[in-house]
């Protein structure tokens, strides 16, 4: 009977004991890792040629947290083994494998090779690439979130053929501009004319009456270009300040306003020119084919919903083809340093058309003593 009673004790502390083991397995305990190693490539000592691979396989251990959490893992590249100065790649890794997108490095390395100085005629580099990993929980919180994020060891890849893998840097096709004008709405936002022949030279016919931005874009996407991100010429007396961040005009009007970029580097510049905004006929409805006849000039509105109005024709003029002859009414703005049709324009079912980068416009017929009416806030316009 004895032994019945110490075989029972024996099996219900066997109980027990199984019992908080497991519960001990379903309930891991969390500490906060000091142990994450990222390994060394087998292939170390080779050269990785980043143009002509697709894939880096990395591996490591899981940072001993205690139990197998679900890990995140990030990719960090540096040319600097302090990592003084490192890149994070954007594609991130659920398990201890990684094959490592190798478009994704290169972009990353280049990036830091122009900052530290080398040019594309550079390229390409032969030189030592180091990469360590960060690992963090993705479902944690609160201060175990902060204390499962852990960085690895560095490793080195000492030799990386880096080719230029960088995007070329285009000169921007728009350019819109956005001010107290239009009530800061992209919505209405004027689009900016491309002169004929010259992607860098754009122009508008505006009228400022305050701050204003330019941007590549209708939106406020950080691209937006103010006083401090452009070079100002001011060749109208426009007053231009700086208006809070906004390029401010102190003289209120219309004005021809062109922008000029180029590309520095990697850096688009812009350069913004306040000219006088001044329309021109040429043509037979003037008499002559010479630039800036004063007998040409429309006058200029005071308001922003005034018209420019042309001096009325000479002659009468026909809407032939522009392959015929050059008959038909022909106006323009004057860009400095380029010929008068590479900004001309003219109404086309009562919108003005610009020419821009196309080709000949279409002839539009006008009669003797009739003028030309141009509305550049809304782009409309008649002939009458």
């Amino acid at each position: 009977m004895k032994s019945i009673k110490i075989l029972a004790s024996l099996f219900a502390g066997l109980v027990l004991t199984t019992a908080c083991s497991s519960d001990r397995d379903s309930n891991p305990v969390y500490q906060e890792p000091s142990v994450f190693q990222l390994n060394t490539p087998a292939f170390v000592n080779g050269t990785y040629d980043l143009e002509n691979s697709t894939t880096l396989q990395l591996t490591c251990t899981q940072p001993n947290y205690g139990y197998t959490a679900a890990t995140m893992y990030a990719v960090q590249v540096s040319l600097s083994q302090s990592f003084s100065n490192f890149t994070e790649l954007t594609t991130q890794y659920s398990t201890a494998l990684m094959n490592v997108d190798v478009s994704e490095l290169a972009v990353a390395a280049t990036t830091m090779a122009v900052e530290a100085g080398y040019d594309g005629d550079q390229f390409p580099l032969d030189i030592p690439v180091y990469i360590r990993l960060r690992a963090y929980l993705p479902n944690a919180t609160g201060a175990q979130a902060k204390s499962g994020d852990i960085i690895s060891n560095v490793i080195t890849l000492p030799h990386v053929k880096l080719h230029f893998a960088l995007p070329p840097v285009n000169l921007p096709e728009h350019i819109y501009v956005i001010g107290s004008f239009n009530g800061w709405s992209w919505d209405t936002a004027p689009e900016m004319v491309v002169v004929n022949g010259a992607p860098n030279v754009m122009w508008r016919m505006v009228y400022l009456d305050g701050g204003f931005k330019i941007n590549t874009a209708t939106s406020w996407n950080g691209g937006e270009k103010g006083y401090g991100q452009v070079t100002i010429v001011d060749n109208a007396g426009a007053n231009v300040s700086d208006d809070g961040g906004n390029i401010g005009v102190g003289n209120p009007g219309w004005y021809l306003l062109v922008v000029k970029t180029a590309v520095v580097g990697r850096d688009i510049t812009f350069e913004v020119d306040f000219e006088e905004a001044a329309v021109w006929l040429i043509g037979n409805t003037l008499g002559g084919w010479d630039e800036l006849v004063p007998a040409g000039k429309f006058t200029t509105p005071t308001t922003p919903d005034g018209e420019f109005v042309s001096p009325a024709f000479v002659a009468s003029v026909d809407g032939v083809s522009p392959a015929s002859d050059p008959q038909g009414v022909r106006a323009y703005v004057k860009v400095p340093g380029y010929d008068w049709w590479k900004s001309e324009f003219m109404i086309f079912d009562g919108k003005i058309v610009y020419r821009a980068n196309g080709g000949d416009q279409e002839r539009v017929a006008g009669n003797q003593g009739q003028k030309l009416y141009l509305n550049f806030t809304n782009d409309t316009g008649r002939i009458e």
